[in-house]
């Protein structure tokens, strides 16, 4: 009987606790992304083991995005937020434990006229107390806030990794598409140049009798479109380095340059690894993932309520009262007050607040398979992405090669009065137009290595290093 009503003891202190374990969603796994290499699908290694001061080998952009790290307000934000959450669970998790206060009074009375019989003239009664308040945690209430704060914390934790993520490639797009933009801006100049010698030329031409005016204004055409693109190459070149700017929390102002476009990236290929690493290594999945667990610990909460809820208040304290100018005491005071409350009725609050987490908790799972397959198809989409720009770089530069010997070829057929302006005007025209779309093309493969980058959920691991 002793051990029973001992063991029955030992249970209402332990006590248990009601709602949910969380478990990890079972989602299916593809084998291998779409678009990857079946060959490369077996090989674990991944472009995402890379750090990203080892991806990115100018050093003026790691520089850029150590300052990025160090200085970005979004990141200053979430750093806030952690902190935040920290404080967060320390509150949650207080409230498993006893309260300890103090507290200290001292009544003064002094009566004037006529006082009741025994009734003292003046009264001093000083008390101080130690006060205590504990409620019982039998049904696991406040373990579940803790567990569901922790998953909070550890979810803004994932929140940071994913703004570092998003700000490592949001500074290496901004910094390739600045070079992409001086190289651009490197070929008006070049072609502006050359079609200044070819206008003073066809100009001669036609004072010497040779060129008609329509040479000369022909001419002229190739010359104003060349300089008309440079004003809107230079507009853009200092609103990317305002952004630039702004992404390293400094004012607007010129950003210094390293290696040219073409010297940015020299990997030979872009390997994904295995899908099933994607969800260990990407932080928007991680941080779905800790808010579903969160969201599944307030159901226990929730269904806490349903129980009865213990409550244990209690003083101690000393004290003394003087009467008429002589003390009595000193008097000690001991007080112990058990408390027990039960949900009776209260209009399906309750039973309404667990659904509410249940609700909530499906809204999460949802949410999490969501993220998950987002992030499938974004690796999915940077794969084509990065293959076709390739294949379109590639082509563009056969144009370019192409259009450069038409260009050359129909100068000389002009100088030798085998053709007419117009043949110059149309080669050298397209010319232009395919070297700037090759300085595109070659950012654009740039930038899909990037976007597979950021897919594959790097950079954070080891961000403040990389010196």
């Amino acid at each position: 009987m002793k051990a029973g009503a001992g063991a029955l003891a030992a249970l209402l202190l332990a006590g248990c606790t009601v709602g949910p374990d969380y478990r990890r969603p079972e989602l299916p796994v593809p084998p291998s992304f779409r678009g990857q290499d079946p060959a490369a699908a077996a090989d674990a290694v991944s472009l995402a083991d890379m750090a990203w001061w080892q991806l990115f080998e100018d050093e003026t952009l790691r520089e850029l995005i150590r300052t990025a790290v160090a200085n970005n307000y979004d990141l200053r934000v979430t750093a806030a937020r952690i902190l935040d959450a920290r404080s967060r669970v320390v509150v949650s998790r207080s409230r498993q434990f006893p309260e300890l206060g103090a507290s200290a009074s001292a009544s003064y009375t002094r009566l004037w006229g006529d006082r009741a019989p025994l009734e003292p003239e003046e009264s001093f009664g000083p008390l101080g107390t130690f006060d205590a308040f504990w409620e019982l945690d039998l049904w696991g209430r406040f373990r579940r806030a803790t567990e569901a704060a922790r998953a909070d914390l550890l979810g803004s934790v994932e929140v940071q990794r994913f703004v570092i993520v998003t700000l490592v490639s949001d500074v290496a797009t901004a910094y390739f598409e600045l070079r992409s933009l001086d190289l651009e801006l490197e070929i008006a100049r070049r072609t502006l140049a050359a079609r200044r010698d070819s206008l003073r030329l066809v100009q001669l031409r036609q004072e010497g009798g040779v060129a008609s005016m329509i040479d000369v204004r022909q001419a002229e055409v190739l010359l104003y479109t060349a300089a008309e693109t440079i004003p809107d190459l230079e507009r853009q070149i200092e609103q990317t380095e305002n952004l630039i700017a702004f992404l390293l929390g400094q004012a607007a102002g010129s950003v210094p340059r390293g290696r040219p476009l073409l010297q940015q990236l020299t990997i030979p290929s872009v390997p994904v690894g295995l899908p099933s690493t994607l969800l260990e290594r990407r932080p928007d999945i991680r941080q779905a993932e800790s808010a579903l667990a969160a969201a599944t610990a307030r159901i226990g909460v929730a269904k806490a309520d349903y129980f009865p809820r213990v409550l244990l208040t209690g003083a101690a304290g000393a004290g003394g009262v003087m009467l008429n100018g002589e003390w009595f005491g000193p008097t000690g005071v001991l007080s112990l007050l058990p408390q027990i409350s039960l949900p009776l009725f209260n209009m399906g609050r309750i039973r309404a607040g667990v659904e509410s987490a249940e609700a909530q908790t499906l809204e999460a799972a949802i949410r999490y398979e969501q993220t998950v397959q987002q992030a499938f198809r974004e690796v999915a989409d940077g794969l084509v992405e990065h293959r076709k720009r390739q294949e379109f770089r590639v082509e563009q530069e056969a144009l370019v090669i192409s259009l450069r010997d038409a260009a050359r070829l129909a100068n000389i057929r002009y100088r030798g009065g085998v053709t007419s302006y117009l043949e110059v005007l149309d080669t050298e025209r397209q010319l232009f137009d395919a070297e700037l779309a090759l300085a595109r093309a070659q950012r654009d493969e740039l930038l899909a290595v990037v976007r597979i980058y950021r897919a594959l959920g790097s950079g954070w691991q080891t961000a403040n290093a990389g010196t």
